[in-house]
């Protein structure tokens, strides 16, 4: 938590009911912030670590609901998981955890839950948390079981619930999808799992292999959410301002790119664009482990008014791929300079336009 600050005084105070101590339910309940900002799976992430890391000993939970996002276990290959052109192309955000597990798809379908918990062994905790989440569904109404090591099936088939967990110190986090419904298109065609697993699962696809609750329960997704709480929690913790800009601190190293592409690295990126004022224009972007962009392509139909393949490459190799990083390589250098029409903002949003996510 190197460069984090520690929580504000401005904090909502912890209420009376209060209970201390290791009862796993009903857990307190996490109000965030509300600051105005989108918000996505990366703020979430960030926020069920900070609470982990600053708040007193207990059992916290809280759930959210993203816009479309895919997040990619922590030891995954995200070239291997996921079509990247497929979710750049369709405003699909991706975002790394730091739980293991598979990679997970998530809409304004699906309910995610975060559960920070007390340290102890996983596997009873782990089982506890998915056995209360089974209990509360069927209390909605819905006939489900708990399969394998962090499934929850509808019906004893299909999957609506997967779950996966992490360590920090003296505290553990469980964090799951509950899927009430989704967009199947979106799910199927950015997600790219390895077909040996969903055969060893006598599956198909992953479409054939998942339910939706919307099928099972007389109530709409804002209604499941609301009897989560219900019966999850009894006790209210609310974010504070101060907390929740620390949180946003966090969250930005969920976006680096060195974290995101993890040991996918390197990663061969695609910035492309037609640009009225001088064509069609390609800068093909390697990046080593760390972030740092290692080669420099370019292909299309523009005219050079110099050595853009020379000018591009003494510009970008060996800078990070972040606005702050790209904009300052482009300014002192001019690389733009060296394609007839290119103008310096153009291509700024050119580079960029792989790494900027769209928030929720």
């Amino acid at each position: 938590m190197s460069g984090i600050p520690t929580v504000g005084a401005d904090r909502t105070a912890v209420p009376a009911n209060y209970k201390s101590g290791n009862a796993c339910f009903p857990a307190c309940y996490v109000e965030l912030y509300d600051d105005g900002r989108g918000r996505g799976a990366a703020y979430y992430l960030a926020a069920e670590e900070y609470v982990a890391a600053h708040f007193p000993r207990n059992n916290y939970l809280f759930t959210w609901i993203v816009e479309p996002t895919v997040v990619i276990g922590r030891n995954q290959s995200l070239t291997d998981e996921l079509d990247w052109p497929y979710c750049r192309s369709h405003g699909i955000d991706v975002v790394r955890r730091k739980s293991g597990g598979g990679c997970i798809y998530a809409d304004e379908g699906n309910i995610m839950t975060s559960w920070i918990t007390g340290p102890g062994n996983v596997t009873p905790l782990f089982a506890e948390y998915s056995e209360h989440i089974a209990r509360s569904l069927e209390a909605a109404g819905a006939r489900v079981e708990i399969s394998g090591r962090n499934d929850i099936l509808l019906d004893g088939q299909r999957k609506i619930c997967g779950n996966a967990f992490y360590h920090l110190p003296e505290r553990n986090i469980v964090h799951g999808t509950m899927l009430y419904d989704t967009n199947f298109e979106h799910m199927s065609r950015a997600l790219t799992p390895d077909k040996s697993k969903l055969l060893h699962s006598g599956v198909k696809s992953v479409r054939s292999r998942i339910g939706l609750l919307k099928d099972a329960l007389g109530m709409n997704i804002a209604e499941l959410r609301a009897h989560l709480r219900a019966t999850l929690s009894d006790r209210t913790l609310k974010i504070s301002a101060t907390d929740n800009e620390c949180i946003r601190r966090l969250e930005a190293r969920y976006r680096r790119p060195d974290y995101l592409f993890g040991k996918s690295s390197p990663l061969s990126i695609k910035c492309s664009d037609y640009l009225p004022q001088c064509g069609s224009l390609v800068v093909h972007l390697g990046l080593q482990a760390d972030g740092r962009i290692d080669t420099v392509r370019l292909t299309g139909d523009f005219f050079e008014e110099g050595d853009a393949q020379a000018a591009f490459s003494q510009a970008l190799r060996g800078r990070r791929l972040t606005e702050e990083s790209v904009t300052k390589a482009v300014m002192s250098t001019h690389p733009e300079r060296s394609i007839k029409g290119l103008s310096a903002a153009a291509l700024i949003r050119l580079l960029m336009q792989q790494t900027d996510r769209p928030t929720s």
